[in-house]
């Protein structure tokens, strides 16, 4: 079978209940009580639309989330402590968290820079417990 080569873009949102993901390209849409769920989900719906004309692999598919969704699902991501982090006016951080503000292209990319570099630098600190 052929392989995809494309990349589908899958916008998530959060609800009352987890999330739910569509694809505005193709009829492809999932729920997922987690966002781990959420992706499985996703990848085997897309792998369902596609079953007798594409091989689809994780890496076609491009999941999008908003500002507003995404600060609104990770809570423990203070928006104060990434602005500063940053080098960012925390008050016009917030207005983009809340979607009081669009940030354009080049403030995007240093909100993704800076929230990747939280990420990478907690997944590499080990934790330890002592008494």
């Amino acid at each position: 079978m052929k392989k995809l080569n494309k990349n589908i873009k899958i916008i998530v949102e959060k609800t009352d209940t987890g999330f739910s993901a569509y694809c505005e390209e193709y009829p492809i849409f999932t729920t997922g009580r987690t966002v781990s769920e959420l992706l499985n989900n996703a990848f085997e719906a897309t792998q369902l639309y596609f079953e007798d004309q594409f091989e689809v692999s994780h890496n076609n598919l491009n999941f999008e989330i908003d500002f507003v969704q995404f600060f609104k699902y990770y809570k423990v991501i203070n928006a104060k402590f990434l602005a500063e982090k940053i080098g960012m006016n925390p008050t016009l951080l917030s207005q983009y968290v809340q979607g009081h503000k669009k940030p354009s292209e080049s403030q995007t990319e240093k909100i993704i820079l800076g929230i990747q570099q939280i990420g990478q630098e907690l997944s590499e600190i080990n934790l330890i417990y002592k008494m």
